[in-house]
This record gives structure tokens, sequence and C-alpha cells, in this order.
């Protein structure tokens, strides 16, 4: 049994999380496979969910579970509940940890992605930011979730802060143990969505995911204090898993990030910097650094004072992070160009 996934009674593949998008890819004698979503990734197993409930399933020789991520849809030999094939993601949350050679994948066929910070020490416009950007170009909605607001002397100060870091950004400000905080989630929490929570340690997402879980989930989360005096929380949350929202729906908790390096990113961050991404076009130049250049389009709206200089700055910082991380792919000829937005696979 699976049991950090609390199941429906009989759910439908809709319920699961099941659409057109998954049903369009099917192919003739498949009828008889079983669509299966992928509930856990363990180092040496996969657990799943499909309509009759909780499973264990078995890779196919050759096989390695680094492949899957929790959210997947997968098609199962009902009888020995071999994995036959992985479907096409509608989308892929992955990161480039430090120092590693390739990302790591961390959810899949995610909805709403619910960015989790505290309005204390923890709250960091630079990392929020990286997870934008990386929530963009997975085609996922971001959502930013404020905790510990009572904690603060200010809390709308941090409203205000996360609001602007990107256009029509939704910011919601909650106490992750009350059930008011499912209420307040709702909207992006309905039967057959799915959401997933990243975020720093100790910022609430284990508290939160059994808040949404409520009490019918068979293994709450491990929930953990922070540190006061930097607001660092202890690791809780050690792998991915899929539960069930008590309303309807899923969502998916990950593991505290204390580092996220960017990488293939380049329409998340222009979605991002959405200011910065319209004034280009009219500069003079067409490859303009928006440095020393003139007509700079960039650096008149910063003497004009319409551009944050911060922003300014965290915006090269994190194009120039991705430039150097993205992987060049070869081209007709051997023509170099750099990976593009494409996290369908």
């Amino acid at each position: 049994m699976v049991k950090a996934v609390t199941d429906h009674a009989t759910p439908s593949l809709a319920s699961l999380g099941w659409t057109d998008f998954f049903g369009d890819q099917l192919e003739s004698g498949e009828a008889n496979l079983v669509p299966t979503r992928i509930a856990t990734v363990h180092r040496d197993r996969l657990t799943g969910l499909s309509q009759a409930g909780p499973i264990d399933l078995t890779l196919p020789a050759q096989a390695n579970t680094g492949d899957y991520a929790v959210g997947d849809w997968v098609l199962v030999d009902a009888h020995d509940q071999l994995v036959q094939r992985r479907l096409t993601r509608k989308t892929v949350l992955e990161r480039r940890t430090q120092g590693g050679r390739v990302p790591q994948l961390a959810a899949a066929n995610v909805d709403t992605l619910f960015i989790v910070t505290s309005c204390n020490a923890d709250f960091n416009p630079a990392r929020l930011e990286r997870y934008l950007a990386l929530a963009n170009e997975a085609g996922t909605t971001p959502v930013i979730l404020l905790t510990k607001a009572d904690t603060a002397a200010d809390a709308e100060a941090y409203q205000r802060g996360a609001a602007a870091l990107q256009r029509g950004l939704a910011v919601v400000t909650l106490n992750p143990r009350t059930s008011d905080a499912a209420s307040a989630l709702a909207a992006w929490c309905g039967a057959g969505q799915t959401v997933a929570l990243v975020g720093s340690s100790g910022v609430g997402k284990s508290t939160l995911v059994n808040t949404l879980a409520g009490s019918a989930q068979h293994l709450p989360q491990q929930t953990g204090d922070i540190r006061e005096h930097d607001a660092k929380g202890r690791h809780t949350t050690t792998s991915r898993s899929l539960h069930s929202i008590a309303g309807g729906g899923w969502v998916i908790d990950t593991p505290g990030m204390r580092t996220l390096q960017v990488s293939d990113v380049a329409y998340g961050i222009d979605t991002l910097f959405a200011e910065i991404t319209e004034l280009a076009p009219l500069c003079k130049f067409r490859d303009c650094t928006h440095v020393h250049e003139p007509g700079c389009a960039v650096q008149a709206a910063l003497k004009a004072g319409t551009l944050d200089p911060e922003r300014l700055a965290r915006w090269r910082k994190l194009s120039d992070e991705n430039q150097n991380n993205t992987p060049v792919q070869s081209g007709p000829r051997g023509a170099k160009s750099p990976g593009g937005r494409g996290k369908r696979r």
C-alpha cells in the first residue's frame, strides 16, 4: 500500500488528474494497459495510484527511477504491474543542483506551483525570482504563499514586495496550521487539479500539506521548527510524494531547497522580468547589453526612475547564470544554439 497517498473512494481517472492531453496519447493495442499516476519515487522503486487504488510498480530492465517524477502518468500491465511506457508530460518542474550535471526532476503534470516563504529573514526576492522563472518555464501557474505573518511587524510590506516580483502574480498570506488555509487556496485545489509546494525548509510546507490533505491521510508529513536567529529550517521532507486534498485535487510536497541554480529557463526569465523584456526591442542596437550603449531603452528607463535598479541587477545575474548553465544544441551544419523551451517530454 502507498501510505503517503490518501485515495478518494473509487476515484475516476479525471479525479486523479487525467485529461484529454494524456488520453490522446494512447495508441492502438494499449486498451488493456492501466493508466497509473506516479505517487512516490524512491531510489530503487516506484509506487503509483490507479482507479483500483495504490500499487507497487515494477520497472522494466535497465530502467532508472530517476527518469520518473511524482505526478507522471504511466501505462501499466495489470497482471505484473510492469510499467510499459511513460506518457508525455504536460508540465515538468526540474532544477539544477550545485555541481549537478543534469537537471533533477521535481514533479510532473503540475497545474499550480505554490512558492512558500515566511515573513522573516527567509523572504529573499532573488530566490523567489528563481522559483518564479522555474514555474514560468514549466508552464505552471505560480502563487506565492506567505507564512508567519503574525510574527512580522509589517506583514503588508512582505505582501507588496512579493506582488511586485511579477505581473499578475497571486500572493496569499496564510497560517498553514489553520483550516482557513485550505479555504484560501481552494481556487487552485479543485478536483483533478495538481499543486506542488517549493520553498526553504522550515517555512511550513509540510504543515500545509497536512492541512490540505486533512485528517483522512494515512501518514501525515513530519514537521520541524526553524532556528530563530536566521530563520533556517530543518529538512523534514526527504522525498517527494503525492497526497490527495480533502476537497479534491492533489498536492506534491518537495524537500526544502537551499540552493537553486537556473538552466534552460530563458522564457521563464523573460516572463518574470517583463518590464525589461518589453524595453529591449526599443534599444538602438539589437545586441544591446543594456550597460553602456547609446540609445539603450533600458538605461533610459533606469535614469527616468521607471525601472528598479535592483531588478535590473538581478535580471542580469539570473540571465548570465542561465546562459552559462544552459547546454547548447547542435543545429544544421554543426551550428550551435541554446536549448529552448520544451519541457513536455
